[in-house]
């Protein structure tokens, strides 16, 4: 089905649910002792009884998400916000576009959270500091699990709204089988369970690949611009860090070239036509239920837990595999996507925009926009996984292995240029998959690229980027990672 095609039909789907779903389940959510009320009045005082109305522009896919909030803003303040929405995998490019115009199109916008460095670099994102010690209580963002990604360069930026660490999917009918089973131990002198290291799951994806039976091994995704972070992962999961503590790439050592092989080998055992599908995509093929794994996120999940997925109730789940280190399992979640509210440094109403912002991740607000099982946002707050709706539309058994990775996850490559970093990775793994290079030669490619990037980026502020991007590396991945002699 075309790309187009699929996204309107999900989005025509979204704006149905959200409008049947927003109020009836508002009063039910956790409140949060009066900060709702406190906004509202700051609102009040800010808009000085004029009539405004902000502009956001969002993802496709997550208007179910923010409806609910939109309704109940304008319920309490009057205001009302006018959602554009754009794909997903655009929202940045037509965020730096419309700062570059200087045009005040929006106010604010959910760019992805990884492209927050690249936004505040162009000027198209205000800095919220001051706003936030104006406004903020003590303590409101303590229980979000994840916001390494709300600051650059010392200043606060954004707000996390939806927790995206990398999850595992498994096809609970292959791993059952009585007689899978056995034939698994019999062939590798090992239990068929949930795989700890990539190692494992490249062999049970082997194993499950049989296209004469009509069984695939996986559907991991392989088309470009998702091609990056199952080797990040990878990568990582070998020990050693992608830069060393001066800047220069490591990603084309040994350990680089041996993940880079080991993925176009495991490559070999995916479904047909993996390497065309998109995020959409991706979800209604694995539906079908002749693949035994998949690589995704809480909206992967949402979708496969639905009425409308041959999936639900069929699968279990597991953190990103690892590898083993120093004789230990190295874990490595990662935390690659997730949407984030911004304010837009052409924003008519930036007060207003950011007092939105701030209503939106509330505890209360929060909880009813990741609930909604048609939108995209998943949890980020501790609260949310107590919360019953949050857990129908998930799962209890997935959330518990959403929790952990979200807490325990590595970030994403938040330096300036991040976009030329991960376009150059891309590109250079595509060159490997497709054979143009070979696995060493393409990763020492990117490692030129990325010099030369670095250099283009005033290195010197890139290395302290760098540095103070490690030491938010969890403190168990911290201390084993090394850098290259």
């Amino acid at each position: 089905m075309n790309t187009d095609i699929q996204r309107r039909k999900i989005l025509t789907g979204l704006i149905g649910a959200a409008a049947t779903s927003c109020m009836p389940i508002m009063r039910h959510a956790k409140a949060d002792d009066g900060l709702l009320d406190q906004i509202t009045a700051n609102v009040e005082k800010v808009a000085n009884g004029e009539t405004k109305i902000l502009r956001m522009l969002i993802p496709q896919g997550c208007y179910a998400n923010v409806a609910p909030v939109i309704a109940e803003f304008r319920e309490r303040t009057g205001i009302t916000v006018e959602t554009v929405e754009t794909p997903v995998d655009d929202i940045n490019t037509q965020l730096l576009l419309d700062s570059m115009s200087g045009e005040s199109n929006y106010d604010l916008a959910l760019p992805a959270t990884f492209g927050v460095p690249d936004l505040v670099s162009s000027g198209a994102i205000t800095p919220l500091t001051d706003f936030a010690e104006k406004y903020e209580p003590a303590g409101y963002r303590d229980e979000i699990l994840y916001n390494i990604g709300d600051r650059f360069d010392g200043e606060l930026y954004g707000f996390q709204t939806d927790g995206d660490a990398y999850v595992m999917f498994y096809h609970k009918d292959f791993l059952d089988s009585g007689q899978e089973q056995t034939r698994y131990a019999d062939q590798f002198g090992r239990e068929l369970a949930v795989p700890d290291t990539w190692q494992e799951l490249d062999r049970q994806m082997a194993f499950f690949n049989r296209p004469n039976e009509n069984m695939f091994g996986g559907l991991l995704f392989r088309s470009p611009g998702y091609l990056a972070w199952e080797w990040w992962v990878r990568f990582h999961a070998k020990g050693y860090w992608p830069l060393s503590e001066a800047l220069v790439p490591q990603i084309d050592s040994d350990a680089g070239v041996t993940a880079l092989e080991e993925m176009i080998r495991a490559t070999e055992h995916l479904a047909p036509g993996v390497h065309t599908l998109g995020l959409f995509e991706n979800w209604e093929r694995f539906s079908k239920g002749d693949v035994y794994c998949n690589i995704g996120w809480g909206g992967t999940q949402k979708y496969l837990n639905s009425d409308k997925s041959g999936m639900k109730n069929r699968l279990q789940y597991g953190p990103t595999p690892g590898g083993i280190v120093d004789g230990e399992l190295l874990l490595t979640p990662y935390f690659n996507w997730g949407w984030n509210y911004v304010v837009t440094v052409n924003a008519q109403a930036p007060e207003l925009a950011y007092l939105f912002a701030l209503f939106a991740s509330t505890t209360e607000m929060s909880t009813v926009s990741v609930r909604q099982a048609d939108g995209f946002f998943d949890p980020f707050r501790h609260e949310h996984y107590q919360d019953e709706g949050i857990r129908e539309a998930y799962s209890p058994e997935f959330l518990k292995v959403h929790e952990q990775s979200l807490i325990s996850a590595i970030p994403d490559l938040y330096l300036a240029s991040q976009s030329q970093y991960f376009s150059a990775l891309s590109d250079g793994l595509q060159n490997a998959m497709s054979k143009k290079l070979d696995p060493r030669r393409a990763l020492e490619r990117v490692a030129d690229q990325w010099n030369l990037i670095s250099q283009r980026s005033d290195k010197g502020a890139q290395q302290t980027r760098w540095k103070n991007l490690r030491d938010k590396y969890p403190e168990n991945v911290r201390k084993r990672l090394k850098d290259i002699d």
